[in-house]
């Protein structure tokens, strides 16, 4: 196993003189190429009259240039055999493509071209505003969807980082071209930008491309977003349907803290697989849910842990009672076994995501924009390897002094209070 942590392809990375970093990984074996540009900015970075601003934009920058239409876009890079995407999340916005090697050039365009020429025609943002309400809308009718919101917003509560990355209705509705383009100005600068490239690619090449079409952008000074602070407390819906949506909460850790990896490997131990010690007890040996996962999201300066399942409303009591119980157990006695699968398990995921060229520039784009440096595979592995089941056991009890967070949505009238919940956390 040790062989494939340390068989790192050779990356170039060149700085343009606006601070738009180009980082490329040429891998032969491969003959298409996958390339993308990372924004360090998504939806925090929104002041409330723009909540859900990130998003749009992403969903915008399909419908039009001052060189092309929707259909054109679409056309150029489809005509090659290639296709097209991006995704917002909290701290991130990213634009990609994958082609031929033979058809870089054609991919970089119209990447430039939807990033900085994008027309924001006034009946194309009317469409997608209609689209992303009804994207909306579906969160909305689907509890398994809403409740993660409701999660965010509760844990923390009143702050960006927290709000639903869609927006809501009225946000949504008012906003305009001057508010996008002004947004743009602001976030949307060389020094929060990254374009990663890798397979069938060749760094001078891509490096000139970028400089012509990203060269010419101003360098604007960064705005930090507001720190996240995890404040807990519930959100409860009482909706008649068959299941309860439920998840549990607590205050988490920036992939920057030191103690990261081990809550990682914490919130793995208790929920992340079929051996699992919540599968094993909720799924396995009560039935009382489909599935159950923990999991442990990690932003640059915050966190926040959680627990997920949905069961019938007669045995939310019982969910809850067994998943404290289990919980507050793996503080105290989670064992070697348990540890040396659970870094196996997060080996294998690391090894698995950059298989692919498209997990590699990915990989590249966040730890540029996070660390201001690449992290290799043999530095992590080092960090997990070194990691004892005490520190892991530590970890887990470092999480259950936080204030809970509970959202639920469905029939929930038997659900404990969060008194009740956080008295059961400290044992």
């Amino acid at each position: 196993m040790n062989q494939h942590f340390v068989r790192e392809k050779r990356i170039d990375i060149t700085t343009l003189t606006n601070g738009l970093m180009v980082a490329t990984e040429r891998m032969p074996e491969i003959a298409t190429a996958t390339l993308g540009v990372w924004v360090g900015t998504g939806s925090r970075h929104e002041q409330p009259h723009e909540h859900g601003l990130s998003h749009l934009i992403e969903h915008m920058a399909f419908k039009g240039t001052a060189r092309r239409s929707a259909r054109q876009i679409a056309e150029d890079i489809e005509n090659v055999g290639g296709d097209i995407n991006a995704a917002t999340s909290v701290e991130y916005t990213s634009y990609t493509a994958r082609v031929l090697g033979e058809d870089v050039d054609v991919a970089l365009d119209v990447l430039g071209d939807i990033l900085i020429n994008s027309a924001f025609n006034p009946g194309e943002l009317a469409r997608e505003k209609g689209v992303i309400l009804q994207e909306y809308a579906a969160v909305e009718d689907t509890p398994d969807d809403l409740i993660y919101d409701a999660f965010m917003e509760t844990a923390f509560a009143g702050q960006a980082v927290g709000r639903p990355i869609l927006g809501t209705p009225d946000t949504v509705k008012s906003f305009d071209e001057a508010t996008i383009r002004a947004f743009l100005a602001r976030e949307y600068t060389p020094g929060k930008m990254v374009l990663a490239a890798a397979g069938d690619v060749d760094h001078a090449r891509i490096v000139d491309t970028a400089d012509r079409l990203f060269g010419a952008m101003p360098s604007v000074a960064s705005q930090q977003p507001e720190p996240g602070r995890y404040t807990g407390g519930e959100r409860r819906i009482s909706r008649k349907l068959e299941q309860a949506s439920l998840v549990l909460g607590l205050p988490g850790l920036s992939f920057k803290d030191p103690d990261y990896f081990a809550t990682h490997l914490f919130a793995h131990i208790l929920g992340g697989g079929l051996t699992s010690r919540l599968w094993h007890e909720v799924r396995e040996t009560r039935g009382l849910a489909y599935s159950i996962d923990s999991f442990h999201w990690p932003f640059s300066d915050c966190g926040l842990f959680g627990i997920g399942a949905g069961t019938a409303g007669a045995d939310v009591r019982e969910l809850m009672d067994v998943t404290l119980d289990c919980m507050v157990q793996a503080t105290q006695d989670i064992s070697e076994i348990e540890l040396i699968r659970a870094k196996a398990q997060m080996k294998v995921a690391l090894l698995t995501a950059l298989e692919a060229p498209g997990g590699r520039i990915e990989r590249v784009a966040r730890q540029s924009l996070s660390w201001g440096r690449l992290i290799s595979s043999e530095e992590i592995k080092k960090k997990v390897d070194a990691l004892e089941v005490e520190h892991v056991r530590e970890a887990g009890r470092r999480l259950l002094k936080g204030v809970p967070t509970l959202a639920a949505i469905g029939p929930i009238k038997d659900l404990p209070s969060l008194d009740g919940i956080a008295s059961a956390l400290r044992g």
